[in-house]
C-alpha cells in the first residue's frame, strides 16, 4: 500500500484560477495508478468530467470534489493550496489572513482553511457563496459539523430538514446525515465551518 501525499505547502499558487486543482487531482491519479475510467467510476463521475477539471477547464462541485479525494484516498484539505508563505514561527500555530490555504469550486464558491497544517482534531473553514450559488447534491462523512452565519442568507438541508439562516444564526449536525446548503440572496454568504474529525 502506498504511503499517503503530504498535503500540499503553502506555497502554492491557489488563488485567481484552479492550475493547481486540476494539476493536483491528475498527478494524484496517476500516482495511484488509476485510470480516468478507474477514478469516474470510483468517484461515481464520468470520465469527461474529470478530464476537464485535470485539465483546468472547469470547477468542482463540492460533493464532486469530495468524491474525488475520497476515491484518491486523502480528504479534500490535501486540495487547499495558497501562493503566499507561512512564516516559520507561525506554521502549525497561526494562520495569518494573507497566507490562508484556499480551494474554488463552481459557481465561485470558494473555501479557505483557517486552521493550520497539519491540524489536529478539527479545521475551521472561511466559506464564501455568491448569490443563488448551491451545493445541488447531499452528501455525507464521517464527523460533525457546526457553522456560523457571518453575513448573507444561507438555506440548510440535514435528512429530511430544511432550516432557513440569516447574519448571526449557528447550526450544527452530523455529517453522516446527507446535507446540502446554499446561498438564496442577492449578496454573498459568508459562513465560518467547523468539522471534527478533519475528513472533509
Amino acid at each position: 500500500m502506498s504511503q499517503l501525499p503530504q498535503p500540499p505547502s503553502a506555497t502554492d499558487d491557489g488563488n485567481a484560477a484552479p492550475q493547481f486543482l486540476g494539476t493536483r487531482i491528475r498527478g494524484l491519479r496517476k500516482r495511484r495508478g488509476m485510470t480516468l475510467a478507474e477514478l469516474a467510476t470510483q468517484s461515481e463521475l464520468t470520465a469527461g468530467y474529470i478530464s476537464q477539471l485535470e485539465r483546468n477547464l472547469s470547477y468542482p462541485s463540492i460533493p464532486a470534489l469530495f468524491n474525488i479525494a475520497r476515491s484518491l484516498g486523502v480528504t479534500i484539505q490535501w486540495f487547499f493550496a495558497s501562493e503566499a508563505s507561512t512564516a516559520p514561527e507561525d506554521q502549525g500555530y497561526v494562520v495569518r489572513r494573507n497566507s490562508r490555504l484556499s480551494v474554488h469550486y463552481e459557481d465561485g464558491i470558494v473555501d479557505q482553511l483557517l486552521t493550520p497544517q497539519p491540524n489536529r482534531q478539527l479545521e475551521m473553514l472561511h466559506s464564501r457563496f455568491p448569490p443563488g450559488t448551491y451545493s445541488q447534491q447531499s452528501y455525507s462523512h464521517d464527523g460533525e459539523e457546526a457553522g456560523y452565519i457571518l453575513s448573507g442568507s444561507f438555506e440548510l438541508w440535514v435528512g429530511e430538514r430544511y432550516f432557513q439562516l440569516g447574519e448571526g444564526d449557528s447550526f450544527s449536525y452530523s455529517s453522516q446525515e446527507p446535507h446540502r446548503y446554499g446561498n438564496p440572496g442577492d449578496v454573498d454568504a459568508v459562513v465560518i465551518w467547523v468539522i471534527t474529525p478533519p475528513t472533509f
